[in-house]
Protein backbone atom coordinates (compact mmCIF):
# COMPACT_ATOMS: atom_id res chain seq x y z
CA UNK A 1 0.00 0.00 0.00
CA UNK A 2 1.21 3.86 -0.89
CA UNK A 3 1.40 5.84 2.40
CA UNK A 4 0.37 9.25 1.00
CA UNK A 5 2.31 12.21 3.38
CA UNK A 6 0.34 15.25 4.71
CA UNK A 7 -0.04 18.17 1.99
CA UNK A 8 -0.65 21.32 1.68
CA UNK A 9 -3.40 22.78 -0.85
CA UNK A 10 -4.78 25.92 -1.69
CA UNK A 11 -8.65 26.19 -2.14
CA UNK A 12 -11.60 28.76 -2.00
CA UNK A 13 -14.61 28.55 0.16
CA UNK A 14 -17.35 30.63 0.41
CA UNK A 15 -17.40 32.85 3.51
CA UNK A 16 -19.67 35.72 4.41
CA UNK A 17 -18.01 38.67 5.81
CA UNK A 18 -19.89 41.48 8.41
CA UNK A 19 -18.86 44.56 7.63
CA UNK A 20 -18.86 46.96 10.54
CA UNK A 21 -19.04 50.30 11.19
CA UNK A 22 -19.26 50.23 14.89
CA UNK A 23 -19.17 48.08 17.54
CA UNK A 24 -22.72 48.10 19.01
CA UNK A 25 -23.64 44.37 19.99
CA UNK A 26 -27.17 44.96 19.62
CA UNK A 27 -26.97 45.87 16.13
CA UNK A 28 -24.49 43.07 15.09
CA UNK A 29 -26.88 40.87 17.10
CA UNK A 30 -30.06 42.06 15.05
CA UNK A 31 -28.04 41.57 11.86
CA UNK A 32 -27.03 38.21 12.52
CA UNK A 33 -30.67 36.79 13.66
CA UNK A 34 -31.89 38.29 10.70
CA UNK A 35 -29.40 36.79 8.35
CA UNK A 36 -29.70 33.22 10.23
CA UNK A 37 -33.57 33.48 9.83
CA UNK A 38 -33.36 33.15 6.34
CA UNK A 39 -31.15 29.73 6.18
CA UNK A 40 -30.83 28.52 9.56
CA UNK A 41 -29.62 25.13 7.99
CA UNK A 42 -27.01 27.11 6.10
CA UNK A 43 -25.85 28.93 8.36
CA UNK A 44 -25.65 26.56 11.14
CA UNK A 45 -21.90 26.77 12.35
CA UNK A 46 -20.70 28.59 9.21
CA UNK A 47 -17.41 30.70 9.16
CA UNK A 48 -17.61 34.16 9.74
CA UNK A 49 -14.94 37.24 8.93
CA UNK A 50 -15.51 40.64 9.84
CA UNK A 51 -14.32 43.63 7.81
CA UNK A 52 -12.73 46.32 10.48
CA UNK A 53 -12.23 48.58 7.53
CA UNK A 54 -14.50 51.44 8.89
CA UNK A 55 -14.10 50.93 12.14
CA UNK A 56 -12.77 54.24 14.13
CA UNK A 57 -11.66 52.38 17.27
CA UNK A 58 -10.21 48.72 18.16
CA UNK A 59 -13.12 46.70 19.20
CA UNK A 60 -12.84 44.10 22.10
CA UNK A 61 -12.43 40.72 19.60
CA UNK A 62 -13.16 38.18 22.40
CA UNK A 63 -16.63 40.11 23.12
CA UNK A 64 -17.16 40.40 19.37
CA UNK A 65 -16.01 36.21 18.92
CA UNK A 66 -19.00 35.31 21.87
CA UNK A 67 -21.74 37.16 20.46
CA UNK A 68 -21.13 35.96 17.24
CA UNK A 69 -20.44 32.35 18.46
CA UNK A 70 -24.19 32.80 19.92
CA UNK A 71 -25.83 33.48 16.52
CA UNK A 72 -24.02 29.82 15.94
CA UNK A 73 -21.68 31.37 13.23
CA UNK A 74 -17.91 30.56 13.60
CA UNK A 75 -15.69 33.89 13.96
CA UNK A 76 -12.67 33.24 11.94
CA UNK A 77 -10.45 36.21 11.27
CA UNK A 78 -11.17 39.59 10.58
CA UNK A 79 -10.05 41.94 7.46
CA UNK A 80 -9.70 45.75 6.10
CA UNK A 81 -7.10 46.35 9.13
CA UNK A 82 -5.29 49.45 8.61
CA UNK A 83 -2.64 49.21 10.96
CA UNK A 84 -0.56 46.82 12.72
CA UNK A 85 -2.35 47.92 16.80
CA UNK A 86 -5.33 46.25 14.90
CA UNK A 87 -4.08 43.48 13.66
CA UNK A 88 -2.15 42.66 17.15
CA UNK A 89 -5.26 42.72 18.80
CA UNK A 90 -7.13 40.70 16.67
CA UNK A 91 -4.03 37.63 16.34
CA UNK A 92 -4.15 38.18 20.36
CA UNK A 93 -7.72 37.00 20.23
CA UNK A 94 -6.76 34.13 18.49
CA UNK A 95 -8.22 35.49 15.05
CA UNK A 96 -6.60 35.24 11.43
CA UNK A 97 -5.67 39.23 9.61
CA UNK A 98 -6.92 38.14 6.41
CA UNK A 99 -6.48 40.14 3.59
CA UNK A 100 -9.40 40.54 0.55
CA UNK A 101 -8.61 39.73 -2.85
CA UNK A 102 -10.28 42.63 -4.34
CA UNK A 103 -7.41 45.48 -3.88
CA UNK A 104 -8.91 48.33 -6.30
CA UNK A 105 -11.01 51.00 -5.11
CA UNK A 106 -14.09 51.02 -6.83
CA UNK A 107 -17.17 53.05 -5.31
CA UNK A 108 -18.43 52.02 -2.69
CA UNK A 109 -20.34 48.81 -2.75
CA UNK A 110 -24.27 48.45 -2.71
CA UNK A 111 -25.43 48.08 0.90
CA UNK A 112 -27.90 45.04 1.37
CA UNK A 113 -31.31 45.76 1.11
CA UNK A 114 -32.90 45.48 4.37
CA UNK A 115 -34.54 42.16 5.52
CA UNK A 116 -38.10 42.78 6.14
CA UNK A 117 -39.75 41.01 9.69
CA UNK A 118 -42.62 38.92 9.04
CA UNK A 119 -45.95 39.87 10.50
CA UNK A 120 -48.01 37.65 12.10
CA UNK A 121 -51.83 38.04 11.13
CA UNK A 122 -54.73 36.26 12.56
CA UNK A 123 -56.35 34.25 10.16
CA UNK A 124 -60.27 34.83 9.59
CA UNK A 125 -62.78 32.78 10.23
CA UNK A 126 -63.50 32.13 6.27
CA UNK A 127 -60.27 31.72 4.75
CA UNK A 128 -60.17 33.70 1.35
CA UNK A 129 -57.71 32.19 -1.36
CA UNK A 130 -53.99 34.09 -0.70
CA UNK A 131 -53.81 36.74 -3.34
CA UNK A 132 -50.59 36.18 -5.39
CA UNK A 133 -47.82 37.90 -4.88
CA UNK A 134 -46.20 38.89 -7.53
CA UNK A 135 -41.81 38.25 -8.62
CA UNK A 136 -39.45 40.56 -7.63
CA UNK A 137 -37.88 42.21 -10.86
CA UNK A 138 -34.40 43.06 -10.73
CA UNK A 139 -33.17 45.17 -13.59
CA UNK A 140 -29.26 45.23 -14.35
CA UNK A 141 -26.58 43.06 -13.08
CA UNK A 142 -26.26 42.36 -9.06
CA UNK A 143 -23.15 43.80 -8.03
CA UNK A 144 -20.30 42.49 -5.51
CA UNK A 145 -21.65 42.76 -1.69
CA UNK A 146 -25.14 43.25 -2.99
CA UNK A 147 -27.77 41.30 -1.48
CA UNK A 148 -30.94 40.72 -3.37
CA UNK A 149 -34.33 39.23 -1.55
CA UNK A 150 -37.59 38.70 -2.72
CA UNK A 151 -39.71 38.03 0.63
CA UNK A 152 -42.78 35.73 -0.07
CA UNK A 153 -42.10 35.45 -3.45
CA UNK A 154 -39.61 34.36 -6.73
CA UNK A 155 -36.96 36.47 -7.68
CA UNK A 156 -35.79 37.27 -11.71
CA UNK A 157 -32.66 39.10 -12.44
CA UNK A 158 -32.56 40.42 -15.60
CA UNK A 159 -28.99 40.45 -15.88
CA UNK A 160 -25.98 38.36 -13.75
CA UNK A 161 -25.14 37.93 -10.45
CA UNK A 162 -21.55 39.28 -10.00
CA UNK A 163 -19.32 37.05 -7.50
CA UNK A 164 -19.70 37.84 -3.65
CA UNK A 165 -23.11 39.40 -4.74
CA UNK A 166 -26.03 36.88 -3.08
CA UNK A 167 -29.76 36.46 -4.19
CA UNK A 168 -32.42 35.31 -2.15
CA UNK A 169 -35.99 34.25 -2.58
CA UNK A 170 -38.78 32.65 -0.75
CA UNK A 171 -39.54 30.59 -4.17
CA UNK A 172 -37.58 30.50 -7.35
CA UNK A 173 -34.83 32.25 -8.89
CA UNK A 174 -34.99 33.45 -12.57
CA UNK A 175 -31.48 34.60 -13.56
CA UNK A 176 -30.89 35.77 -17.50
CA UNK A 177 -27.52 36.32 -17.28
CA UNK A 178 -24.83 34.66 -15.10
CA UNK A 179 -24.54 33.62 -11.84
CA UNK A 180 -21.26 33.56 -10.42
CA UNK A 181 -22.06 34.39 -6.54
CA UNK A 182 -24.54 32.57 -4.22
CA UNK A 183 -27.83 32.10 -5.16
CA UNK A 184 -30.22 30.58 -2.31
CA UNK A 185 -34.02 29.70 -3.03
CA UNK A 186 -36.47 28.19 -1.28
CA UNK A 187 -35.05 30.49 2.02
CA UNK A 188 -37.37 29.78 4.24
CA UNK A 189 -38.21 26.02 3.62
CA UNK A 190 -39.98 26.26 0.44
CA UNK A 191 -38.66 22.17 -0.83
CA UNK A 192 -40.68 23.31 -4.57
CA UNK A 193 -38.44 26.06 -5.19
CA UNK A 194 -35.79 25.63 -8.15
CA UNK A 195 -33.16 28.05 -9.52
CA UNK A 196 -32.65 29.19 -13.12
CA UNK A 197 -29.81 30.62 -15.17
CA UNK A 198 -28.35 30.68 -18.29
CA UNK A 199 -24.76 30.42 -17.72
CA UNK A 200 -23.50 28.29 -14.44
CA UNK A 201 -20.58 29.69 -12.56
CA UNK A 202 -22.36 29.78 -9.34
CA UNK A 203 -19.61 30.29 -6.10
CA UNK A 204 -22.93 28.61 -3.89
CA UNK A 205 -26.50 26.88 -4.55
CA UNK A 206 -28.81 26.05 -2.09
CA UNK A 207 -32.45 25.03 -1.73
CA UNK A 208 -34.83 25.11 1.33
CA UNK A 209 -31.22 24.70 3.24
CA UNK A 210 -29.51 21.71 1.12
CA UNK A 211 -26.39 23.41 -0.33
CA UNK A 212 -23.70 22.87 -3.00
CA UNK A 213 -20.11 24.57 -3.13
CA UNK A 214 -18.41 25.73 -6.46
CA UNK A 215 -16.04 23.06 -6.27
CA UNK A 216 -18.96 20.18 -6.22
CA UNK A 217 -20.34 21.41 -9.63
CA UNK A 218 -20.77 19.27 -12.10
CA UNK A 219 -17.77 20.11 -14.68
CA UNK A 220 -20.17 19.51 -17.71
CA UNK A 221 -22.30 21.81 -16.81
CA UNK A 222 -20.09 24.87 -16.02
CA UNK A 223 -20.95 28.20 -18.08
CA UNK A 224 -24.20 25.69 -19.42
CA UNK A 225 -28.04 27.15 -18.86
CA UNK A 226 -29.12 25.24 -15.94
CA UNK A 227 -32.19 24.77 -13.65
CA UNK A 228 -31.60 23.15 -9.89
CA UNK A 229 -34.15 21.67 -7.71
CA UNK A 230 -34.24 19.26 -4.60
CA UNK A 231 -34.62 15.42 -5.52
CA UNK A 232 -34.65 12.87 -2.84
CA UNK A 233 -32.72 15.79 -0.32
CA UNK A 234 -30.12 16.47 -2.94
CA UNK A 235 -29.38 19.06 -5.30
CA UNK A 236 -30.04 18.09 -9.26
CA UNK A 237 -28.29 20.64 -11.94
CA UNK A 238 -30.05 19.70 -15.47
CA UNK A 239 -29.18 21.40 -18.13
CA UNK A 240 -31.74 23.34 -20.35
CA UNK A 241 -32.20 21.93 -23.76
Amino acid sequence: MVERDNELKGTTFTISVLHLSDGNPARIRQLLAAKVALAPQFFNCAPLVINVERLAAIPDFEQLRELVESEDFVLVGITGAKDEAMKTAAKAAGLAVMVSGKSRKAEPEPQPEPVPVPVKVEAPVEVAPAPLVPSKVHVGPVRSGQQIYAAGSSLVVLGSVSPGAEVLADDSIHIYGALRGRAIAGAKGNTRARIYCQQLQAELLSIAGTFQLSDALPAGLIQEPVHIRLDNEQLRIDRIK
